[in-house]
């Protein structure tokens, strides 16, 4: 186990599961995570090898024995009669038989319905109204020869959810984690491999739990296919519906006039749309008003009776174009089907969570660690519901007068969501939530700048914080404006020129916004700090050292490891940014402090000496030295005209690629690769 590992096991004893053990149980079974879950903490909580193998026999067996599986319901009804009783494990909705006064109960895959079920057993579940729960349940069979009786019986249902959590015990153990240990552990909780994902990243998938955590949430995420958008809201907690295919009706998502009956977003924590994106899909009107009308009060009205509901909404979608295609011919919400695309109704939504940057799921990105069993976290986030953390940055920041209510209202419910998630015992630091505060705003105000496309009739607002103790005002910008500058629309390039000092936070992105997107005729090499954070994309030697060596005749470069192929082929890139940025007819000297490699120096030579060779014809004058202490700390460039740049880990800032193959855009276009987290500093000398 990981140290991490570790420490979730000793303070969340019983409470924490290895996440790879989901698909071990599994088989073929169709059911959620939290089901599977449900067993896995009943016999595979602790760290002990024996007791998981045995937990993991044990809860194979009960699947086998009572999961009802469509295709073999006729053999656990067969089962069933001949033992008179037998537990299965089926989702069962219940509906109310007015003619009769009775609840019966249908069994989705077992296939039988019309089954009695207690009044009490309703009231204490009434989600069996609504789109059914799963349960264990014991059924008898009894033959009865009045044909009006169902021969089946319940028994006993147990819906399957933790029936108790010691919250005072969840936030005693929280104390005892650091915030990057916390956000991992949170992670792996939902199933990912924290040693796969860089912060922002990780932040982006908990942005996905806090519809469940905050009350009336409106959340949307648009992206690429694949990128796991509907994991969390079809498998992780009990307290929220899928509605697969985006489309539903009034009647069933609100009230139904004719029965009076409520519907999901009376029984629900979270409903989200899936596949909610469609430009030729047909949505009704009046179900697009009465959202809006929910979407910002919190209530709908149905007749002449006006309700109140809890339930987030959550819209999940998929793009066909790419993020620059958008942002400079359309907008991010073009893919939605025409009545959705209402500006009023766009308003409502509190965070645009930018699905371009999630990563498409591999399966070297699936968690083989510890998390919580998921009904735990599920039932703790509903806990947290019933509080309120927005007002935890009001000490340090204060957000600017231009925001209007309902910017603040939205940027108040990410933060308080978020720090519900990552710190629900307090103790958050400045830094700390300043990153969630710039996070949350950053959220809404990608809704905002495409509301200004859409409508022009929208007024212009500065997203601006301001820190109360220094009087330092932060200027936030979304990521696609600092990396696709030039695809945003002319009426924002001014306010971007101004704000070309900015530097994003720790959980966003920190670098220049000049050094990256711009090229040598407009930008004037300036002492700065860069910060890439891991698998940035759109980085690439051009924009990071070009326009520093557009006056240098000669050039230093100490990097210890410049040594086996792909560090070699790194540095002739580098030389080829050199040849592009050089005084034009003049010979620059490029000079290399490396150390030998140890056992295949000859080849590094070798390498070496056809770089010389062929750069000579560019008029570059390539040398190279090894330095004999063999002991090289600082890893740097100097040049002959005053600059001198501190590479926290050389050149080697890309990830690894197919470098064999010649029709991989990685290998051949730098800006493709994904980055290793960096840090660079120019410095005049």
């Amino acid at each position: 186990m990981t140290p991490l590992d570790k420490k979730a096991n000793e303070f969340f004893s019983g409470l924490v599961v290895r996440k790879d053990l989901v698909k071990t149980v599994k088989g073929n079974a169709i059911v959620p995570s939290y089901v599977l879950e449900y067993l896995l903490g009943q016999y595979c909580a602790t760290s002990d090898e024996e007791s998981i193998k045995s937990g993991i026999e044990s809860v194979k067996e009960i699947l086998g024995r009572h999961y009802v599986h469509r295709n073999e319901s006729g053999l656990i009804k067969s089962v069933i009669r001949e033992k008179g009783r037998h537990k299965v494990i089926d989702k069962i909705s219940a509906a109310l038989n007015d003619k009769k006064d009775v609840y019966e109960a249908s069994f989705a895959n077992l296939g039988i319905n019309k089954v009695l079920v207690d009044p009490d057993t309703v009231k204490k579940h009434p989600k069996m109204l609504v789109s059914g729960v799963w349960s264990i349940v014991d059924l008898e069979y009894e033959y009865f020869e009045d044909k009006s009786l169902s021969p089946w019986i319940i028994n006993q249902l147990k819906p399957i959810q933790l029936s108790y959590f010691d919250y005072d015990n969840y936030i005693e153990a929280r104390k005892k984690f650091t915030t990057d240990e916390w956000i991992d552990l949170l992670v792996q909780s939902i199933g990912f491999n924290p040693e796969k994902l860089d912060k922002r990243r990780k932040l982006l998938q908990l942005v996905r739990l806090i519809p469940f955590c905050e009350r009336n949430y409106n959340l949307i995420e648009l992206g690429p296919k694949g990128t796991g958008k509907s994991h969390i809201f079809s498998d992780f907690s009990p307290h929220g519906i899928l509605i697969s295919g985006g489309e539903v009706s009034v009647p069933k998502l609100f009230v139904n006039n004719s029965s009076g009956k409520i519907g999901l977003v009376g029984y629900w924590d979270c409903v989200a749309f899936d596949e909610f994106a469609g430009r030729k899909k047909n949505v009704k009107k009046d179900l697009v008003d009465i959202m809006k009308n929910y979407m910002a009060n919190k209530t709908f009205s149905r007749g002449v009776e006006t309700i109140g509901a809890e339930a987030s909404m959550v819209f999940v979608g998929n793009t066909k174009h790419p993020l620059d295609y958008m942002l400079k011919h359309t907008d991010l919400f073009d893919e939605l089907p025409e009545n959705y695309y209402d500006s009023a109704f766009l308003d409502r939504i509190h965070f645009y969570l930018p699905g371009w940057e999630v990563d498409i799921i591999r399966g070297e990105m699936f968690s083989k660690g510890y998390g919580f069993v998921v009904d735990y976290l599920a039932e703790i986030l509903r806990f947290l519901r019933n509080h309120d953390f927005s007002d935890r940055y009001y000490d340090f920041f204060s957000l600017n007068s231009d925001i209007s209510t309902r910017d603040k209202d939205a940027v108040n419910k990410t933060f308080s969501g978020m720090m519900k998630i990552l710190f629900p015992h307090g103790g958050a630091n400045e830094k700390e939530i300043e990153d969630i505060l710039y996070f949350a705003v950053e959220g809404r105000k990608r809704v905002k700048e495409q509301l200004y496309k859409i409508d022009s009739t929208y007024p212009h607002v500065s997203f601006e914080y301001k820190n109360i103790l220094s009087k330092k005002t932060v200027s936030v910008k979304t990521r696609e404006e600092i990396e696709y500058k030039d695809c945003l629309e002319e009426k924002f390039s001014d306010e971007n020129e101004k704000e070309d000092e900015k530097i994003f936070s720790d959980a966003s992105l920190s670098f220049d916004t000049k050094i990256i997107n711009n090229t040598s005729e407009n930008f004037e090499p300036k002492e700065n700090h860069l910060k890439i954070e891991e698998f940035e994309t759109g980085i690439t030697y051009d924009k990071l050292f070009g326009p520093y060596f557009q006056n240098s005749k000669r050039i230093v470069i100490t990097d210890p490891y410049i040594r086996i192929f792909f560090q070699i082929r790194n540095f002739m890139e580098f030389i080829e940014t050199i040849i592009k940025f050089k005084p034009k007819g003049i010979e620059t000297e490029v000079h290399l402090i490396t150390i030998g490699d140890e056992f295949r120096k000859e080849q590094q030579e070798e390498f070496f000496a056809k770089i010389q060779e062929n750069t000579a014809l560019a008029k570059i004058l390539f040398t190279w030295e090894f330095d004999l202490s063999q002991i090289i700390h600082a890893r740097h460039i100097t040049t002959d005209d005053g600059w001198k740049i501190l590479l926290d880990r050389g050149l080697d800032i890309f990830q690894n690629y197919e470098m064999n193959d010649s029709f991989n855009l990685e290998n051949r276009i730098q800006g493709f690769r994904k980055c290793k987290q960096t840090e660079i500093t120019f410095l005049r000398v």
